[in-house]
């Protein structure tokens, strides 16, 4: 058996990363950027007002109060094309450029009218209330980095830059490939030695948060031509996963029929609990993970193994979802196998997050991973640690995963 950490390294060195694909800026939300994202335009384009006042030349204002002659209005949109001269001003509205001559804006609620007289009762300082042109950003800068994950603030900054267009990494298309003859799909007819096919569905959801496209091939039976034939669908995909084996051994009919079309196998068993029998290769230029059929141990091997190889291959950290937490009961000595024990995590009077392990932990328990926050790694011969200790996890909730 070779370790979780050589494992997931093998893995990552045998994925590449997705070519990319331009898309419209409306459906960019959520992908992967690729290439930096440059502002076509300067903003504000000019000096504007900050708020709705009078713009005024702060010399003839140093000393209040003062009368000024009004001599035109500025207005988002339709602004004063005349100069501000001394003992001149011009009405101006929030977002309206600043008239040349002007430096300042008195705000309204600092000013008295009479007809075209205003009287300015505060003295602004150059430069008050007044937005400069680029305040926000400039032609030619830098608004986006590449290799981040679109949010809903970056498209709105990618529009205000006027950038229609946007350079993203091709979604990895993830090919599934359900085995055996006990499993059927939610909602069909179950028999007496059969059992729901899980795994594909949660694997699905897991891909599609990673960032990639999950294609379900469906379920292979355990016969060679069966298996042959649906594992066929997976040409073009950029990873082929299967998910279980044959009843004669786990992964036995898998690593035969693939191994009969090309597979190379990398290496198969890691010292890892739950997901033990997981396998990787690759059939031609397609990676293949071989996952355990156990939906706990598949999902858990989909988190650390296969989440990882999406993000890497859109160019994403695939570490970046590791966090530490504080323990918050004791737990005994660990053997030879790195476990991943399902928690719940909350916070304590500190703000901290404190975990505990479900004192149950069988590997058949699917709701128990449901109902966890995440996930408490302990090393291979780890020793007993004591609760208040920091630990670390793999968090199963939230932004950072959406798992």
């Amino acid at each position: 058996m070779i370790s979780v950490a050589e494992a997931l390294q093998r893995i990552l060195d045998g994925v590449h990363r997705m070519p990319t694909e331009s898309i419209n800026l409306a459906d960019a939300h959520g992908r992967v950027l690729a290439r930096d994202v440059t502002a076509r335009l300067t903003q504000p384009p000019a000096d504007v007002s900050a708020m709705d006042g009078y713009a005024v030349r702060a010399a003839d204002v140093a000393e209040v109060p003062v009368s000024l002659t009004q001599i035109g209005e500025s207005a988002a949109g339709s602004a004063f094309e005349g100069t501000v001269g001394p003992g001149q001003t011009a009405r101006i509205f929030t977002g309206a450029p600043v008239p040349k001559g002007a430096d300042a804006i008195v705000i309204q609620e600092d000013t008295e009218t009479d007809g075209d007289q205003i009287t300015m009762k505060e003295a602004p300082s150059p430069g008050q209330f007044v937005r400069p042109a680029g305040l926000d950003f400039s032609r030619g800068d830098v608004g986006i980095p590449a290799n981040r994950v679109l949010s809903a603030r970056d498209v709105g900054l990618a529009a205000a830059m006027n950038v229609p267009w946007l350079t993203v990494a091709r979604r990895p298309r993830i090919a599934l490939l359900a085995t055996g003859d006990e499993i059927v799909r939610p909602g069909e007819p179950v028999g007496p030695n059969q059992i729901i096919s899980s795994n594909t569905i949660a694997l699905m959801g897991l891909i599609k948060a990673s960032g990639g496209e999950a294609i379900d091939l469906g379920i292979a039976r355990d016969d060679e031509d069966s298996l042959r034939a649906l594992a066929s669908g997976a040409r073009g995909a950029d990873m082929l996963v299967t998910l279980g084996g044959a009843s004669v051994g786990d992964h036995d009919l898998v690593r035969k029929v693939l191994g009969q079309d090309g597979l190379e196998l990398d290496f198969w068993r890691i010292a890892m609990r739950p997901g033990k029998p997981l396998i990787f290769g690759r059939i031609g230029e397609t990676p293949m993970m071989g996952m355990p059929g156990n939906p706990v141990s598949s999902l858990v091997c989909g988190i650390v193994y296969l989440r990882p190889a999406i993000r890497a291959m859109l160019g994403l950290d695939p570490h970046a979802s590791n966090r530490t937490a504080l323990l918050g009961e004791d737990l005994p000595a660990n053997d030879q196998r790195q476990d991943y024990l399902r928690a719940t995590a909350t916070l304590n009077e500190k703000g901290e997050t404190v975990v505990k392990p479900f004192e149950k932990q069988d590997s058949s328990m699917l709701s128990r991973l449901a109902k966890a926050d995440c996930l408490v790694l302990r090393p291979p011969h780890a020793e007993a640690a004591n609760a208040g200790e920091r630990v670390e996890i793999l968090p199963l909730n939230g932004e950072t995963t959406g798992i």
